[in-house]
């Protein structure tokens, strides 16, 4: 195990005081991450209904869209949602102000995700939804922001600190964003009554979709 000698000697050879407040701060990461998922159970609240009830009856898409950090848990929660019955789609917010926003119908909802609710194309993204007036879900960690102020809804994400020691990378803030989309998909789930065999149809290739349709590792 030639590779692992020398990351062991490399680790060896860091000052231990180093290592020691490396590893703080990787416990204080998760430590820090987790209070801000917890903190969010106390936030499904009436707007949270109002969403989800707005979500269910849309009879076009869920549109999901975000920049940077944000944009790419927004891809995620698409996933989540289009995975469980729910029809969703991503647009880059970038792509959505160079022509990607004619692809958003009378029919869908947006759900924009910007931790500070000032990222300039998300903001730009929204208003012209609200002219075109297509709902807006903001999901964002600043309730008096310009992406609340033009939104239908805002899901509140808001984090007391980052969890990196610098209090500057996205981490517990994009882990909340994270969250909250999986919890809306998840209840989701219920009312409408989303079942294994329709989750199974939505994955019929690799281990779990073998495993829903009965079918054996070798199948």
């Amino acid at each position: 195990m030639p590779h692992r000698a020398n990351a062991q000697r490399t680790a060896d050879e860091l000052p231990r005081d180093l290592v020691t407040r490396g590893l703080d701060a990787a416990r204080n990461a998760i430590e820090t991450e987790a209070a801000a998922v917890s903190a969010l159970a106390d936030r499904l609240d009436g707007v949270f209904l109002d969403v989800l009830t707005a979500v269910a009856a849309c009879e076009g898409h869920l549109v999901v869209t975000g920049l940077g950090k944000s944009g790419l848990v927004g891809r995620k929660i698409a996933a989540t949602l289009a995975s469980t019955g729910t029809p969703a789609t991503f647009i880059h917010s970038g792509d959505a102000l160079h022509g990607d926003s004619g692809a958003v119908t009378s029919r869908d909802l947006v759900l924009a995700l910007s931790a500070s609710g000032e990222t300039a194309e998300v903001c730009a993204f929204a208003r012209m939804l609200a002219e075109r007036d297509i709902p807006v879900i903001a999901m964002t960690g600043a309730e008096e922001s310009t992406l609340a102020k033009l939104a239908t809804y805002t899901l509140d994400t808001m984090v007391l600190r980052e969890a990196d020691p610098l209090n500057l990378a996205p981490t517990a803030s994009t882990t909340a964003a994270l969250v909250m989309g999986d919890a809306l998909a998840c209840a989701l789930v219920v009312l409408r009554e989303f079942t294994h065999h329709d989750f199974a149809r939505f994955h019929p290739s690799g281990a779990l979709g073998r495993k829903l349709l009965g079918l054996g590792e070798d199948a």
